[in-house]
């Protein structure tokens, strides 16, 4: 019994130490990485990268690094996985998912609810119904997606904004 506590005990050191010995960015590079999000926000120029989704009513799950919302000044494009009820079902099979790219679309960024904090809202108007994107977005370029569809479950996604440090 107390060689599986030592053992235990140094396992759980080593793993504290390894996770506390991480690379630490400076202010600086703190601050270039939120002025770069904020340029690109006001831009209209960033992509999401989802790497969790969390459907109504499901457990979170993890995502493949291939799920992405981009936006651009002249088009939105968004390439998500759809887990949850679906109201009304696509005459295509192909057509599952959150899968759209929209030219016209209403775009607003606010200042979040706390410092270093930002959300931006989308609305479409050319994908045959509106689709709703919540961003909430940080300073650190971690983000979180609400997905409203007139036609589904809502569903939220956790992720990164990219920046040039990303890679």
């Amino acid at each position: 019994m107390r060689q599986l506590t030592l053992h235990l005990l140094i396992v759980m050191s080593v793993v504290l130490g390894l996770t506390t010995c991480g690379t630490a960015q400076s202010a600086a590079e703190k601050e270039a990485v939120a002025a770069e999000i904020q340029q690109r926000m006001n831009d209209f120029d960033f992509t999401f990268k989802a790497t969790y989704a969390y459907p109504t009513g499901f457990r979170s799950m993890y995502l493949s690094p291939f799920y992405d919302v981009k936006v651009s000044p002249d088009t939105v494009r968004a390439y998500l996985p759809y887990y949850g009820r679906a109201y009304v079902a696509p005459m295509d099979p192909r057509e599952g998912g959150i899968k759209f790219t929209s030219t016209n679309f209403d775009y607003q960024v606010e200042p979040g609810r706390k410092k270093g904090n930002w959300q931006v809202n989308i609305r479409t108007n050319d994908t045959g119904r509106e689709i709703f994107l919540f961003f909430d977005i940080w300073e650190n370029g971690t983000a979180r997606l609400n997905v409203t569809d007139t036609n589904r479950q809502p569903i939220s996604f956790q992720g990164d904004v990219e920046t040039k440090n990303t890679p």
